[in-house]
């Protein structure tokens, strides 16, 4: 799990809301059943957050260097 996502953790853990609307966007369905969820409970609020910060991992992008050429290094295109 990534940095990123384990901020969203310790938030989540405060006001899961926050911590899905971050993670998906404010305006999503994911964020509008979270809302819901944490107004009948904080528990259900809570296990959704963290359902949804684990199912959608932060995209590590590059990778580390000691297992991937680095392509394009040093070339002009």
């Amino acid at each position: 799990m990534h940095s990123r996502d384990w901020f969203l953790v310790f938030v989540s853990i405060f006001l899961p809301p926050i911590a899905v609307g971050l993670k998906r966007g404010f305006l999503t369905k994911d964020t509008l059943l979270n809302v819901l969820l944490f107004v009948l409970g904080y528990f259900p609020g809570l296990i959704h957050a963290l359902y949804v910060i684990s199912k959608h991992p932060y995209p590590s992008g590059h990778g580390d260097s000691l297992t991937r050429p680095n392509d394009g290094y040093g070339s002009l295109s």
